[in-house]
This record gives C-alpha cells, structure tokens and sequence, in this order.
C-alpha cells in the first residue's frame, strides 16, 4: 500500500493550494490604433489573470522609440501603482503573471525579458515550456551566446536574435519552428505586436479589440476586464502580426491539431472564460453531472472545495437531487506569503484559508467535490476538517480522471513518485485520505463534459502526450 502518512501534519494551517498542480503563466498584450492608456490596460488585464501566476509580474511598453519595462517579485497590485504606470507611456504593451515551473523563483526570470538584437529592442513573455530548450541553449551558447536567465523565453529570444538579417517576421517564424512544446506567446518590438501558439494548442491565446485596437491574451477574462470584444482563439500552429497596419496570420505548420490542456478546464482556468469554444464554468457543471452518474451515493448536502470544485459540486448536486450547500469559508484576504503561525497556533489547528461551516456540516452525510487529488496531503485534511465540524460521512468526488503523470508542457507537477494516483490504488487512496468512499470521473467523461469534438492533452491522466516528453526533464527543468 502506499503509503504518505509521514507527509500528513494535521497541526498545519488549512491551505488548499499547498497541494494542488501550480499554476502555470499568463500574457496579455495591446497594440493601440487610437488614443489608450496601454500600461493600465496591461495592468487589469493582468489582474484578471493573477490566477495563472503570483510569483512576478511585469509590463513592457513600446514608444514607438524604445521599450520600457517595469517587473517585480509579487502580485500584480504589490509590483505596480499608479506613480508607475504614468511612467510607461506607448503605444503598445505586454505583460506576464509567472509562477516558475522552471528557473528558480527570482527577479532575474521573471518576465517579459527584453532584449537588444540588430533591429532593434524586443521583448518576450511566454506561457508553456519547449522540450527541447536545453538542447537549442546548448547549441546556442556553443556559438556564443550568453544567457542572463535560466528559462526557455530567452532561448526564443535568442533565435529570433540569430535570424534578425531576415526581418522580424520571417525570424519569429523559423524561430518558432525550431522549438518543440507547448506555448503562448507575445512578443513586442518598437512597432509591432506578435503572438504565437503551438502546433498542438495546448497553452490557450486569444484575441480581442476595444475598437480598433487588438489585445492577446491566455484567457478571456481579461478581455472583459478590461471591455474588450472577443474575436477569436488564436488557432494553433499560428501566428498573428499587429501592427498599425491591423491583424494579419500566418500559419506556420502544416499539419496541426487543437489538443487544449484538459486542466485548464478542470482547474487552471477562470470560470468566467471561455477557450476553444468551451466554457469553463458550463464544462465543469456538466463534469460534475456526469461525475454523479459514474459516482453515486446518499448523502444530505453537496459541498465544493473553493475555488474550483464549486462548479463540478453544483453539477453534482442538480443531478443528484441532493441539495448544494456551502461547506467551507475561504479567508480571501490571505496571500500566497501570508506569515507562518507560531507552534503554539499549529497545535489549535488554525484554519488560515479554508474554514469548514460547522452549521451546514454538523451530523450530515457529506459529498465533498474538489477538482483533483495530486499528492492527496490536503486532501487527508479537508476530509479531517469536516468530521471535526461534525460531519457523519464524508464522500469524496473528483471530476477529473487520476492524475498519474508528471505535466512536461507548463505545468509544476510533482515527480510520479509523489502523484498518490501513480502509487496506490483507488480504495488505497480513500483510505489515505480517510474518505467514506472515494469516485473518479473517467476520461470519457472528462471529454463528454467538455461537450467539443476536438482533442484535448490529457497527458497527466494517461500518459499519452501531443508531443514526445523529454527523456529526462528534472523538475527544475520544467518552463513556466
């Protein structure tokens, strides 16, 4: 049996994320044909995508002259402030929200990286990871280039660096077609926006317009942040030109296939967005749905861990005809750094950012819905929670397959020996987690509850990736 025990400290305060697949990065990026504040526009935009990344943040603006860039360690609101965004006055901007699958957590990667080659300045800001990166760096460095940060940004930069003699358009294309992986990218030169996605489309990039001028970005969420109109997904294997010219494509694969991360839909995403033509929040009602079908049991009231596992517990819920309720209280003021509780508040078991409603749990039999199990620590805890509040039974339900596999393409996933699925087998893992029953959705019914006739990577369940894994990737070696 497999056993974690020793890993499980129930004194420790309740933080749901603590065990949860990190969060990968977000872009967004502006090219203004009229008169608008880019760097503010920038900044709520990335705002709205806080939740892909707490670890940096960043904003380059374009004069028309030069780039300016202001980044920090932090989130969004601690790295910027209205002094600053007076000060990055242009007429085109990216940003990047970073939580590092890759290179250490440090200023010096964090991003947009900006760059001087032969036509100029450019900047990059990038969601994904290239599974080639480190042959393409060694190579590079072999002909004489320096790298100043340990992620795969740079390793694009360098490229399009090496190919500028060509012009920027025909550079960011071989550039592009030399690496493998998966990415959503935005780049920004003196009078251009770029954005590109990979063959596969596992890392999300759309677009939108506030009137005339065009935005990228992971998510649409932002654009609504920020009262920007959809227009569409960038297509996979595509990249877009913005200039004051307007939007122009260039397709630079011939054989390509949208395989969107099934993880946005079951974690990562907002609920609010919508990517590839699914809805987040109506995808996870239906997974929760088709969750109660596979899974069924008895029970009195159906709860959901926040943030993510409310929509799938309200799907269960509706099908079920158990009724929703709330089962936990969620501290929304606690960050990523909130400061350690002494040994004397671990011993009482402080809550810090999930709190169970003891009036809602107290002698109910409990179906706790949360959007997966990775190394199943919090999960033991959630479980240890609601008993404590009173709960009689506590059900648990996933409305995602097993994670199995290690993440090679942007997200911070564990090495398979620490992933509980990877290890145990099913009634194993109730039992480590203390559950009265445990359910899994399928992976057909992941796939039925997205409701598209498209692919989708779903790597981390099966094993089966869009792009051949690396050989060997050490976790310090997996790209934001």
């Amino acid at each position: 049996m497999c056993n974690l025990k020793n890993e499980f400290d129930l004194s420790l305060p309740l933080d749901v994320e603590e065990d949860k697949f990190k969060d990968e990065c977000g872009v967004f990026g502006i090219f203004a044909a009229e008169e608008l504040d880019v760097a503010s526009i920038t900044y709520y935009g990335l705002y709205a995508l806080q939740h892909r990344g707490q670890e940096s943040a960043g904003i380059v603006v374009a004069s028309g002259k030069e780039l300016n860039c202001h980044k920090n360690m932090g989130l969004v609101s601690d790295v910027f402030n209205e002094k600053i965004l007076q000060e990055l006055k242009g007429t085109a901007a990216i940003g990047h929200v970073r939580y590092s699958t890759t290179g250490s957590s440090n200023l010096n990667n964090a991003q947009p990286i900006l760059g001087k080659y032969k036509l100029g300045t450019i900047s990059i800001a990038h969601n994904g990871n290239l599974v080639n990166a480190d042959v393409i760096r060694e190579l590079l460095e072999d002909g004489g280039c320096i790298f100043q940060t340990t992620n795969d940004s740079e390793v694009i930069l360098n490229l399009i660096a090496r190919g500028a003699k060509r012009g920027i358009e025909r550079a960011v294309v071989d550039s592009i077609q030399a690496v493998k992986g998966s990415f959503a990218i935005v780049l920004l030169t003196e009078d251009k926006l770029i954005g590109a996605r990979d063959t596969n489309g596992i890392r999300p990039l759309c677009i939108g317009k506030i009137n005339n001028s065009y935005i990228l970005s992971s998510e649409s969420c932002a654009l609504d942040s920020v009262g920007a109109e959809f227009v569409r997904d960038v297509a996979p294997g595509e990249i877009v030109i913005i200039d004051k010219e307007g939007l122009r494509s260039i397709n630079f694969a011939e054989r390509t296939k949208c395989e969107t991360c099934a993880f946005e839909y079951v974690y990562f995403a907002r609920p609010d967005s919508t990517i590839d033509g699914i809805n987040v929040y109506t995808s996870r009602i239906k997974a929760g749905k088709r969750l109660y079908d596979e899974c069924p049991v008895e029970a009195d009231i159906v709860v959901g861990v926040p943030d993510s596992g409310i929509a799938a517990a309200v799907g269960y819920a509706e099908a079920s005809g158990i009724p929703y309720g709330v089962g936990f209280i969620k501290n929304k003021y606690v960050g990523r750094t909130f400061i350690t509780p002494s040994q004397e508040m671990r011993e009482r078991a402080v809550a810090v950012k999930l709190n169970p409603l003891k009036g809602n749990i107290e002698g109910k039999r409990v179906v706790m819905v949360d959007d997966s199990i990775v190394r199943g620590t919090t999960s033991r805890r959630l479980v240890d929670s609601l008993r404590k509040a009173g709960a009689t039974e506590v059900h648990f339900r996933i409305p995602s397959p097993v994670v199995k596999f290690p993440c090679y393409f942007g997200i911070d996933t564990p090495y398979r020996s620490e992933l509980i699925g990877a290890n145990a087998t099913l009634e194993e893992i109730r039992q480590e987690i203390g559950a009265d029953s445990i359910g899994y959705i399928s992976e057909e019914g992941l796939v039925e509850s997205l409701g598209k006739d498209k692919g989708f990577c779903m790597g981390c369940f099966n094993g089966v990736y869009p792009v051949s894994a690396p050989m060997e990737t050490p976790k310090e070696r997996l790209e934001e």
